[in-house]
């Protein structure tokens, strides 16, 4: 397993959800965090609660449906003089569930797709190329398993956007000691899942971190959190690169 202690991880929708439950296990294995949310408001209580775990930590915002604030973002970053070992894009946004799909606004696709799609691709654009020379990195972006459910287009189709970056780029860096992967968290009880999901939030942990702590040469796939679920980090990654 990839020892990350000491290294700096970049998690965005950081406030809640898994993406916050993803800060606190980093945090547990030493990582130092850059939370992103819409507000530092939001992050405030945990970016507290992971300095108590000794870990350094400072909060970002950005609204991902407003890429000039993205940009802003990722040079507030730039100016923190840290070098982001690891990237977890994490946020997501279900716009609508539209049961007269045949009405689907165009609205929907563009607010999914800024969210979604293009806002991760920018990030990884812009920390990929200073991973290279440095000669590591690690990027996990999150997609969805959601088919056949034209109710869920504009989101749907932002996510497959996303796997098919992921995969083109991630089949670059080889070589590189950068990997870029992705994860499926399955559908879990949280603000995007909603209450009638079949599964805890905490089931999707540790596999939604798994890419961040495989070797190099796993590469452009997909984990599927809930195959992990009960598994201590060392088990999940075990198997990851097992089944790589």
């Amino acid at each position: 397993m990839t020892d990350l202690k000491g290294k700096w991880v970049f998690i965005t929708g950081a406030s809640r959800g898994l993406g916050r439950l993803a800060a606190l296990l980093m945090a547990s294995e030493g990582c130092n965090l850059i939370l992103h949310s819409r507000s530092k408001e939001h992050t405030a209580p945990l970016e507290e609660e992971v300095k108590a775990k000794g870990v350094m930590c400072h909060s970002v915002e950005a609204d991902l449906n407003d890429i000039k604030t993205v940009y802003k973002m990722l040079e507030d970053i730039d100016a923190l003089g840290v070098d982001v070992d690891v990237v977890l894009n994490n946020a997501g946004l279900q716009i609508a569930y539209r049961k007269e799909f045949c009405l689907t606004p165009p609205e929907d696709y563009e607010v999914s797709f800024n969210v979604n799609t293009i806002s991760p691709a920018i990030i990884c654009y812009h920390f990929l190329p200073k991973m290279i020379e440095r000669g590591f990195g690690r990027i996990v972006n999150t997609t969805s398993g959601i088919a056949l459910e034209p109710e869920q287009a504009g989101y749907s189709a932002a996510k497959a956007a996303l796997d098919k970056i992921t995969v083109d780029m991630a089949s670059k860096l080889d070589g590189t000691g950068v990997t870029m992967n992705l994860t499926d968290p399955g559908w879990c009880r949280t603000d995007l899942g909603g209450p009638n999901a079949p599964n805890s939030p905490e089931s999707a942990i540790p596999g939604v971190v798994v890419g961040a702590f495989v070797s190099d040469n796993v590469n452009g796939k997909l984990f599927r959190a809930q195959v992990f679920a009960g598994m201590s980090l060392n088990q999940a990654v075990a198997k990851a690169e097992s089944h790589a």
